[in-house]
């Protein structure tokens, strides 16, 4: 190649050079015609048919905004392409487009629209065909943004969209009646408001696509707690993203602090400072009924070292994968020998899980604290719990928490006040979780981590028949902690 180009004359070499730009600014001109999305993108696109209002929730670099600037250049036009499920306007549209700042909006929503925003010649190689750009207009006191765009649509007259920001406040948002509002990151929900108010005259759209990382916030709450009519939820997990290799993968969630992974991952709000669990307590309780036979049950312990010893006992119904919190053990005072007695008497055959802490040394004998319940004829399980994978992360424990309680795979008898009133307090201050009054809630987390070890009583006493029957026999007897497993 380099010998085919030094065979060229200055005359040539720019013509080529020509050509060569031509084509490649042809290329970035066609990024509306070469947008394939995800499965994830695809089914945010297609509830659109659906649903007046939708949250595309999902993590850091998904390519969230990228199926929000798409559809907008869509809307905009009026050119769909073959597999496009969703709405469709089929004449010119007014619209509404913003994010949290002036130079965030410019950033994200403008870049992906229009292109590089600080290289105006080359304005038309985002979202929005070159060929249909008719005009834009300067935003004042903010160097290169642009606060509106005119777009030809395919039935001869213009689109004009109108590029907004949080921060301009509420006023700013009252503007004329619009057919569709998109908000790149998440607004207030005074501001949300007035964009939905913009469309009731004409019922109009609104998409909403961010990162969870306020947490339960009014918007979210909307979407995933509430769900009011209308309105739907996407979401779309860094495993969505074909483009990642599992190590890239691993990489990436490995950099982001462990309170912000479920978010910026997997796109699940991230509890920054509130309660953990915002739920009533009639949206977890359930009255207390007899448990079937056939679900398996569990307990797990939180150890009280220097804080109450807490025990929840979990019955799992294994067909919904769902579980219900039956009976509950919190006790300040008192050591081994007080606790033991309590958890026995809710049934010697059902495992219990415990914690790394479990494997601490008493000062005194030498002995793990594990071991100590195990004498006291607890049915320990042999090692502490994990996730399937060998995992122990807090914040995973919490997410799978916060996802059955608000699906109502996690229900609580309405008798054990202890756990209601650990649900209300249990609270985040700056991201981090404050262990203050917590300890039941770290035991029903263990239970459910432990879910593949929960067994009926019929198993557990088939189990220990099997352990026996295989034991050697020995000229004296002796108890065996761990019976079962």
């Amino acid at each position: 190649m380099i010998a085919n180009l030094q065979a060229l004359d200055e005359t040539e070499r720019r013509e080529l050079y020509g050509l060569l730009r031509a084509k490649d600014l042809q290329i970035r001109r066609s990024m509306l015609a070469n947008y394939r999305p995800y499965a994830k993108q695809m089914e945010f696109h297609a509830k659109g048919a659906k649903y007046r209002e939708r949250l595309f929730m999902a993590g850091n670099q998904s390519g969230k905004t990228l199926a929000g600037a798409a559809e907008m250049a869509m809307h905009l036009t009026g050119e769909y392409p073959d597999w496009w499920e969703g709405v469709e306007f089929r004449y010119p549209i007014r619209a509404i487009a913003g994010s949290e700042s002036a130079e965030l909006t410019k950033r994200g929503v403008q870049r992906l629209l229009l292109g590089a925003p600080e290289k105006k010649e080359e304005w038309g190689t985002g979202m929005i065909p070159h060929a249909a750009l008719r005009d834009t207009s300067p935003r004042a006191g903010v160097p290169d943004a642009v606060s509106s765009i005119v777009v030809r649509h395919k039935s001869g007259d213009d689109s004009v969209l109108q590029l907004l920001s949080y921060d301009q406040g509420r006023t700013k948002w009252q503007a004329d009646t619009v057919d569709y509002v998109w908000m790149d990151e998440e607004p207030p929900m005074a501001l949300y408001s007035e964009a939905l108010t913009r469309t009731n005259a004409t019922g109009g759209l609104v998409t909403v696509t961010f990162t969870p990382l306020l947490g339960m916030s009014d918007v979210v709450a909307k979407f995933i707690r509430d769900k009011q009519p209308g309105t739907c939820v996407t979401k779309m997990t860094i495993d969505d993203v074909d483009h990642y290799t599992p190590e890239e993968r691993e990489a990436i969630i490995a950099a982001w602090p462990e309170h912000e992974r479920q978010a910026r991952a997997r796109g699940e709000p991230a509890l920054g400072s509130g309660r953990v669990f915002p739920f009533a307590d009639s949206a977890i309780a359930v009255e207390p009924f007899p448990l079937p036979p056939h679900w398996p049950r569990i307990a797990a312990i939180d150890f009280g070292i220097d804080h109450p010893t807490a025990v929840a006992w979990l019955a799992w119904d294994r067909d919904s994968d769902s579980f219900f919190v039956y009976d509950a053990y919190r006790q300040m005072d008192g050591g081994v020998l007080q606790h033991a007695p309590a958890i026995r008497a809710r049934g010697e055959w059902i495992p219990v899980a415990w914690p790394h802490d479990g494997l601490q040394r008493d000062k005194g004998s030498g002995q793990q604290l594990a071991e100590q319940y195990r004498e006291q004829m607890v049915n320990m399980l042999p090692e502490r719990v994990t996730f399937e994978d060998g995992s122990n992360g807090v914040e995973a424990g919490l997410s799978d928490m916060y996802n059955r309680f608000q699906t109502r795979r996690l229900r609580v008898f309405s008798h054990l006040s202890d756990v209601f009133e650990e649900v209300r307090l249990y609270h985040r201050k700056d991201g981090q979780v404050v262990r203050k009054i917590d300890d039941l809630m770290s035991a029903i987390r263990y239970g459910i981590m432990g879910k593949r070890f929960a067994k009926t009583q019929a198993e557990a006493e088939n189990s220990l028949k099997r352990k026996r029957s295989t034991a050697p026999v020995l000229p004296f007897s002796i108890f065996d902690p761990v019976a079962g497993y």
